[in-house]
């Protein structure tokens, strides 16, 4: 396989952010083609069944956030406990 020389330090950030992104969507075309391990299919099907079940479970990104101490109440708590 012959890659092409990209002198990718002499891109923009953005260059080099929309070369990444390029890359990434000719990997994700490709991703249904990667063959799974059967240990890898057992375990997708465990999980989906998992979910069929029971439902979404875990947390959503907004509380996850709430769960993180604010700058000024971690300078003046040591206990690693909010409140």
């Amino acid at each position: 396989m012959s890659v092409p020389a990209i002198e990718y330090d002499r891109l923009t950030m953005d260059e080099r952010l929309d070369l990444i992104e390029k890359v990434w969507d000719s990997l994700d075309a490709e991703a249904s083609m990667i063959p799974l391990t059967p240990s890898q299919r057992d375990e997708l099907d465990r999980r989906l069944d998992d979910l069929d079940r029971e439902g979404p479970t875990g947390s959503t990104w907004t509380k996850r956030l709430r769960g993180f101490a604010r700058p000024d109440e971690a300078d003046h708590n040591t206990t690693g406990r909010r409140g």
